[in-house]
């Protein structure tokens, strides 16, 4: 049962990726780029993985449901490879700040949402 739920969990999470970057991507136009998407969804995903080990926990849900949402949902959600590509895509841009912001943003805004969602 748990590897169903986590291929059910982790096509949703799939899908879910795949609509907002397609939404981010139909709204950049030509303004310079910044990994918004990338930041939304491993925000998202941290406070997802943070819920599902708070939330598990306190309503005593089975293993199987805390798998589903961290390894199905949340991982297909969430993206490491995209996050540093976009830092080194910025870099290769002469854009440190902004590169540096974007390591720091996602770092910070990561934890904390996975501290919230595990409160």
């Amino acid at each position: 049962m748990t590897a169903v739920l986590v291929g059910i969990f982790g096509v949703a999470g799939g899908l879910l990726r795949f609509s907002i970057d397609t939404w981010f991507a139909h709204r950049s136009g030509t303004r310079r780029h910044w990994p918004w998407a990338t930041l939304l969804v491993n925000v998202v995903g941290s406070l997802i993985i943070g819920l599902s080990v708070g939330v598990s926990g306190r309503l005593g849900l089975g293993e199987e449901w805390h798998a589903a949402m961290a390894t199905g949902l949340a991982s297909r959600l969430t993206t490491f490879s995209s996050w540093t590509t976009a830092t080194i895509r910025l870099v290769s841009e002469v854009r440190y700040l902004a590169a540096a912001l974007n390591v720091v943003v996602n770092l910070v805004a990561g934890l904390s949402a996975a501290a919230l969602g595990a409160c």
